[in-house]
């Protein structure tokens, strides 16, 4: 049986509400009265609840066997700054970054993305496009077990992200851009270096404008390669994720 998103706090003291989206899905589920299922917060706790009432519109868990668990949650932070791609391309980006251990999303509008949700005009749509993120975030984590719920930043354009990931208080992270071209491997700059807090910054199906790369490199990005087979946007970064899984966490 999958994991179950119980929002914070909890209550172990007596018989804790259950929110109306768990609600359903224990009744898609066909969860009975009586039945245990295994909780998570989203914080890296993990619990036991006892369905012990299970109404028309409302019903009440009882927790037990509260504990700390981030065993699945990599030692570095990882933070996939994702150009803005068509379709559902995102939805995948942002099911399959959770599920590689991505620790914050951030969704960026660029020049050259098909879709532009940074307009004024287009406030109620990107509202609707971060709760549904939010989401498909919880969802991933309720199969793949991660017990912390990975950030999802609200869109913002590039520029905006740049001018933040410039800050002192990122000066530790590493940075990295991913282009075509000339330019170093992912691994082979990542292997000599110690395990340290990522920002992968990947650019949409028509990839970074000249103006771009020039604010990400000023910004202290290094431009790396993925190989010589050019990625489509929606594989790049969950290829970057699983390459660094693969030096950083033996």
């Amino acid at each position: 049986m999958p994991q179950f998103y119980l929002p914070p706090p909890w209550e172990t003291q007596k018989p804790h509400p259950i929110p109306l989206e768990l609600l359903h899905h224990l009744r898609v589920r066909r969860i009975s009265e009586g039945e245990v299922i295994p909780i998570f917060d989203g914080q890296g706790q993990i619990a036991f609840a006892t369905l012990v009432r299970l109404g028309s519109k409302s019903g009440e868990l009882a927790i037990t066997a509260v504990k700390q668990n981030t065993q699945n949650e990599p030692p570095y932070g990882i933070t996939l700054a994702q150009g803005l791609a068509g379709g559902d391309k995102m939805d995948w980006v942002i099911e399959k970054a959770v599920e590689t251990g991505a620790s914050r999303i951030a969704p960026l509008q660029c020049e050259r993305s098909v879709i532009k949700l940074t307009r004024i005009s287009d406030a109620d749509r990107a509202q609707k496009r971060f709760i549904h993120w939010r989401a498909i975030t919880q969802a991933a984590c309720e199969q793949c077990e991660r017990t912390v719920l990975p950030l999802v930043e609200p869109i913002q354009t590039i520029a905006d992200y740049l001018r933040k990931a410039s800050s002192n208080d990122l000066n530790d992270t590493l940075k990295l851009i991913f282009c075509t071209g000339d330019h170093p491997s992912l691994a082979r700059t990542i292997a000599p270096l110690p395990a340290q807090d990522v920002i992968l910054l990947i650019g949409p199906e028509g990839g970074f404008a000249p103006e771009e790369l020039e604010l990400a490199i000023k910004a202290g990005f290094q431009a790396v390669s993925l190989g010589k087979r050019i990625l489509r946007t929606e594989t790049a970064g969950i290829v970057a994720i699983s390459t660094i899984h693969a030096l950083w966490d033996r």
